[in-house]
This record gives structure tokens, C-alpha cells and sequence, in this order.
């Protein structure tokens, strides 16, 4: 069983469903499913039910996650540890993500030789005159994040640039647009820019706008774009070790798995799931626009600056969550304001708490830009203030990177 996180993309899902095939290809006589935790469809339990439906007692269940973060450590083993109690007699084994595995490191080094018009079996000595910049995820887990910045370093030294550094995509800091603009006073004329992602998406395509906008107004810079690692077949070797580490026991031994880690924090109170709205909520309601609680939501905020203006004070509250016996985690915005009213929002989607979500290289840089609504509720009246002139009223308006 793949776990992934779901996209909005309808190619993302459907090129998700290709490394499914390359691992059905590996072990043709065990039966292979996927599922999302959210967006799309099938979703995990979905993939679960198939798999039982086929007969079968004993599940291997890997995250298809490049690095350890929230999804990781917390949503899918908690969509799994949900469904192997109600079903009684099953046996559910999570593995690893796929981490900094050789295999990965090689594949990402291929796709950039392949940008380069250069042969990833006869590279050259090294590429001084160009500088990498690589491409994360970008997340509320600062491990994560550095293991992003340890594979920039790697690939580095590996192929020989004159210079590499890495951006962020996500709710980290520096955010690709203005990473890219400090990075080209470096000076080179040349730059390569690696997305180290699995799968095409929305974030994709927005760093694709960002990396086009700001070649076109530098148009003495050759811009260089990676493409993603898609189901290269080291990618597909990547996965089937970490099948292999859970058929050969290995996750038994050494440092503390995923699951354990997810079954002790449990038990004493430390986790905060969100993502539980995929065993929930009908996975074919995918829409390729913001959701109507994002619409709502980012309309009542612009409203509350309104407000602002004539001298009312807007409060942004982090999240409430509510849990129960069944691990279905409800999410709720509460924004007070004021002047008398407030708004409590019913939402399926969110994002870690970010303690540098202010950082001025951070998402801030993003709004007015599409970035997700629910990082709004993240930033303080201050910091809206601030970056007022960039909200038009309407975050359903398609950002510039996705024109």
C-alpha cells in the first residue's frame, strides 16, 4: 500500500498512480494499491478496503513522502492505526519515507544532467560556471527542511557547481521569488533550477511561474528548469527498498520506526493530526480551485482589515482542534473580531503551526500570490497590516504563476 498525500492536479494523481505500476511491476505476484490522504481518489482507506477485499491479512504499507515531515510522521499512521482496529486480525506494517536513499540522490542527479542536455554516464569533471538552486518542499518540520538543505549540499559536491543553495515552495523560508533574487546577485549567468519533488501540482507550476518571471525580466541569465523526479526507475528502486526493509525485518531493529514514534507521542498527548478528512469525505468532491471554506475564509479576513481601517483590531487565533475516540480530527478557524461577530469554519485542510511564519524571505512574500488560505490564519494582524497592499479582496483569482 503507497500512502500519498493527494493533489488538487489531476495529472499529480495520475502520475502518482505510475509508480504504483513500477512497483506492481517489481513484485507481480503481491497485490499493490494506493491511496491519498486527501484531494483525491482513492483515498488510503479506499486502498486499504481494496487490498482487503483481495483477501489479504498482512499490509506493507509505505509513505510516498521524500522526507519525514508532518504527513509523514503523523496523518497516514494514523489513517492506518485507525483501520487496523476496526479490522481485527490484520496486520499493518508502516515503513519508511524514502529519504536521503542513494537511489533518490542519483535519480535527482539525473534529471539535472538530463536539463542540461548532458549524459548522466559520462558527466563532466564540474559545472563551476553555473550555480544550483534547488527547489524544497518547504514545511513546519525543521528536519525536514534540513534535509533538503543536506541534499543541496550533496548533489552539490557530487556534480561540481560553482555555487548551489535551496528555496522552499511551502510555509518556510526563503520562498522561491525572492530565494531567486538574492541568489542572482551571485552573479552567474547560468541557473539551474531543481524542484526536488516527486510529482507535478499546483506548487509545480507555481514555481515554474516564478522561475519564468523572473527569466523574463533577467534576460541575460539562462534559466535552467529541472524537471521533477516524476517515476524515474531509481525513484521506483527507492520505494521497493523500503518494501524490503519491512520484509526483511530491518524496521525492527535500530533507531525508532515512524509508527512507534506516532504510538508513543499518542499516548502521551503530543500529536495534533489534521488530516483525517480523507477517510471522511467523498474523494471525488476535487475541485481544481480553493475550497468554499478557503473562499469564505480569505473573504471574512479582507472584510476584517476593512474593519481595520476604521478603527477595529482584528485577532487571528491558531486553530482549535477537537478529537475523539475515533482519531477523526475536525479542524476549525476561530477568528474574533472586534466589532461583535466571529467566524468558526469547519475545514478539512491544514498546515502545521509555523513559528517563523513572519520571516521576511517567508510565505509572507507569497500573499496576494495564491498562497493557501489557510496560511492566513497563521499570520498576525500585524504582519497583514503590513502586506495589505497585496490583498485584492479575492484569493480565488488565479495567482500569476498559474496564468
Amino acid at each position: 500500500m503507497i500512502c500519498g498525500h493527494g493533489s488538487r492536479d489531476k495529472d499529480a494523481e495520475r502520475e502518482f498512480g505510475l509508480v504504483a505500476k513500477g512497483l506492481k511491476e517489481r513484485y507481480p505476484d503481491l497485490p499493490v494499491e494506493y491511496g491519498f490522504l486527501e484531494f483525491s481518489a482513492p483515498n488510503i482507506h479506499m486502498g486499504l478496503d481494496s487490498l482487503v477485499n483481495q483477501g489479504v491479512e498482512e499490509i506493507y504499507a509505505v509513505p510516498g513522502m521524500l522526507f519525514a515531515a508532518t504527513h509523514a510522521k503523523n496523518d497516514i499512521p494514523s489513517v492506518l492505526t485507525t483501520y487496523e482496529e476496526k479490522h481485527p486480525g490484520l496486520k499493518i506494517t508502516y515503513g519508511r519515507e524514502l529519504g536521503l536513499q542513494d537511489d533518490m540522490i542519483e535519480a535527482f542527479q539525473a534529471r539535472i544532467y538530463e536539463s542540461l542536455g548532458l549524459d548522466p554516464e559520462t558527466p563532466p569533471e564540474n559545472l563551476y560556471d553555473t550555480m544550483l538552486v534547488v527547489v524544497g518542499r518547504g514545511t513546519s518540520d525543521t528536519s525536514a527542511n534540513a534535509e533538503a538543505a543536506k541534499l543541496t549540499r550533496i548533489v552539490n559536491e557530487n556534480m561540481g557547481f560553482g555555487w548551489a543553495d535551496t528555496v522552499y515552495s511551502g510555509v518556510t523560508y526563503p520562498s522561491v521569488g525572492v530565494g531567486l533574487e538574492k541568489l542572482m546577485k551571485l552573479g552567474f549567468k547560468r541557473i539551474v533550477v531543481a524542484p526536488y519533488f516527486l510529482f507535478t501540482g499546483r506548487l509545480i507550476k507555481r514555481i515554474q511561474g516564478y522561475v519564468d518571471k523572473v527569466a523574463q525580466e533577467n534576460p541575460s541569465i539562462d534559466f535552467i528548469q529541472t524537471p521533477y523526479l516524476n517515476d524515474h526507475p531509481r525513484v521506483i528502486d527507492a520505494f521497493q527498498n523500503r518494501v524490503k526493509e519491512i520484509m526483511q525485518g530491518e524496521l525492527q531493529t535500530g533507531e525508532e520506526t515512524l509508527m512507534n514514534s506516532f504510538k508513543r507521542r499518542l499516548a502521551a498527548g503530543e500529536v495534533d493530526v489534521h488530516h483525517h478528512h480523507a477517510e471522511f469525505v467523498d474523494p471525488q468532491d476535487d475541485t481544481q480551485g480553493l475550497s468554499e471554506f478557503d473562499n469564505k475564509h480569505f473573504t471574512d479576513l479582507v472584510q476584517s482589515l476593512d474593519h481595520a481601517d476604521h478603527g477595529h483590531s482584528l485577532v487571528l487565533k491558531h486553530h482549535d482542534h477537537s478529537h475523539n475516540h475515533e482519531h477523526s480530527h475536525g479542524h476549525s478557524h476561530d477568528h474574533s473580531h472586534s466589532h461583535g461577530h466571529s467566524h468558526d469554519h469547519g475545514h478539512g485542510h491544514s498546515h502545521g503551526v509555523y513559528k517563523h511564519i513572519g520571516h521576511p524571505m517567508g510565505p509572507r512574500t507569497m500573499i496576494g500570490e495564491g498562497v493557501c488560505c489557510c496560511f492566513m490564519g497563521q499570520f498576525t494582524d500585524d504582519i497583514l497590516e503590513e502586506e495589505k497592499h497585496k490583498i485584492d479582496g479575492d484569493c480565488t483569482k488565479t495567482a500569476f504563476a498559474h496564468r
